[in-house]
């Protein structure tokens, strides 16, 4: 007798000092008893659950099938879940359903069985894997949407650099009017392809260190009068906050765009909450904010109290051209830029909603650690006599792309200086070893070869440091350069590009003093 007492003793300590949830049930499938965690995992005081069944913790169809499942197992030995264990779903008091692991084993008792089973809750690392997933799967989509950006700005190139020499080589009152509106055409695609580059993580950033908190206050103002009387935007901004190094320009199209589709959830009328504060981000926090790395930020939320999104939505919202507003003229890129540009920035995303009780981003921007280095402008010259800009001057034109290379050569003509051509990096150094004089390098960065736009430069400035050098490309500097490391920068060009911007930028290297 003492003995059963103390085995007693022994269980009770078990099933209380148990992390997970442990359920004993007889063989007809009800509650003999329920620890601790079990009572926490299902929301169920212990006297609400002993002498109930189990089924009382199974979602259907599961819950209606259960007696038939272990009626079926004590007859047949056949094991489906016990002795071997499975992810499952179960069912809280509040009737919310939620992931599990159940392990389930049996022992006979007094010519009865009865049945123990151990539950884990698997529901933060589901949202783990989920949100793991959901960032491959857009970084995949972000890599095929750069390339065809990419691609789509060569194409641009040609179609905007051979209408503005039609239209500097003179043509009839019809046919400007065709040009001009074939121009325009063609810059709303190249505005199109700069927004998926966007969410490809691919633009052409131009951080500063700043406060987040000024930043939104400029913001702010101007959402003001863009949301209309009837939305109620409301601040919470820490009294001190870390700074940032970002793009002030991108940071208030995010936050627009954001504050749209607040506004649309809310059907014109709600309340707007914008809040900015530091967050260390570390393994306890990681368990509630999955995909961020450790270290400091600066978080900018912003909340809405609209109608909230579905899962599938949530689970979508940051592709591109997927909307939920397509009858009213929605895209689908405005939070695809917003992930791109927080992503491009070193930050990070979160997206929380509830149908009916609204949603909730979270931007993670990391604070701050050293000034970067500013970028000099370019002063446009006198666009009215470009073709006098060069004076018998040859430059080199590198480009893998056939036709941007034939207009390529057009536009440096056509400005006034003799042009020599190569379609690789490799091409391009063996002609001026081989001792063709020229004045300017203009090259692609991303080409085929062992010498890419980046690598030739740098070997041209080192060898021949009289050539001027200036460099072009689809993708944004930032994201090559990045992966291209030289400790010497070039100037960058990104197409599409109009005749004025080549100008300027041969205009500025001209004016510029010798190097050394």
């Amino acid at each position: 007798m003492d003995q059963d007492i103390q085995d007693g003793a022994v269980l009770r300590a078990i099933l209380e000092a148990a992390v997970d949830a442990m359920i004993v049930s007889d063989d007809a499938g009800v509650i003999i008893r329920a620890n601790t965690a079990a009572c926490d995992l299902f929301q169920y005081a212990a006297s609400e659950m002993i002498g109930n069944n189990v089924s009382m913790l199974m979602p259907e169809p599961h819950a209606k099938a259960h007696d038939g499942y272990l009626s079926h197992h004590i007859k047949t030995g056949e094991e489906r879940i016990i002795g071997i264990g499975r992810d499952v779903e179960g069912l809280r008091k509040d009737k919310s359903i939620f992931p599990l692991h159940l392990s389930v084993g049996e022992t006979a008792v007094d010519g009865g069985r009865i049945f123990v089973g151990i539950l884990h809750d698997l529901t933060t690392r589901k949202a783990t894997q989920d949100a793991l997933a959901r960032s491959q799967r857009l970084d995949a989509i972000g890599q095929m949407t750069g390339g065809i950006a990419h691609d789509f700005n060569n194409l641009l190139t040609v179609v905007i650099g051979n209408l503005e020499l039609l239209e500097m080589r003179g043509t009839d009152e019809k046919q400007a009017v065709l040009i001009k509106d074939a121009l325009a055409s063609a810059e709303l695609g190249a505005e199109l392809t700069q927004r998926l580059l966007i969410f490809a993580r691919k633009s052409n950033l131009k951080p500063i260190k700043v406060d987040l908190r000024d930043l939104c206050e400029n913001a702010l103002a101007i959402l003001k009068r863009t949301l209309g009387a009837n939305i109620r935007i409301r601040t919470d901004f820490a009294q001190t906050s870390n700074p940032v190094e970002l793009d002030p320009v991108q940071l208030q199209s995010a936050l627009l765009n954001l504050a749209l589709n607040a506004r649309d959830a809310m059907d014109n009328s709600g309340e707007l909450l914008v809040s900015v504060s530091d967050v260390t981000i570390d393994d306890t926090y990681i368990a509630q904010e999955t995909d961020i790395e450790p270290g400091d930020y600066v978080r900018l939320s912003v909340n809405d109290d609209g109608a909230g999104m579905s899962a599938e939505a949530q689970r979508r919202a940051f592709e591109p051209f997927f909307t939920t507003k397509s009858d009213a003229g929605g895209t689908g890129l405005g939070l695809a830029m917003v992930y791109g540009f927080v992503r491009q920035s070193g930050g990070y995303i979160t997206l929380y909603s509830e149908l009916g009780l609204g949603t909730s981003f979270g931007l993670y921007f990391p604070a701050a650690k050293e000034t970067p280095a500013t970028v000099p402008k370019v002063k446009l010259p006198d666009t009215a006599n470009l073709r006098l800009l060069g004076k018998g001057q040859t430059v080199l034109v590198v480009e893998d792309n056939p036709k941007v290379l034939k207009l390529s050569l057009e536009r440096i003509r056509d400005l006034g200086f003799a042009a020599i051509e190569a379609s690789s990096g490799d091409e391009a150094y063996q002609l001026l070893t081989q001792g063709i004089s020229v004045d300017i390098l203009f090259s692609d960065l991303v080409m085929p070869g062992a010498l890419n736009g980046y690598d030739l430069a740098a070997k041209v400035s080192q060898k021949f440091p009289e050539i001027k050098i200036l460099l072009t490309s689809g993708y944004a500097s930032d994201v090559i350069t990045g992966s291209l490391a030289h400790e010497q920068t070039f100037e960058i060009l990104h197409k599409p590009f109009r005749q004025s911007e080549l100008a300027a930028r041969l205009h500025a290297l001209l004016a510029a003093p010798p190097e050394g």
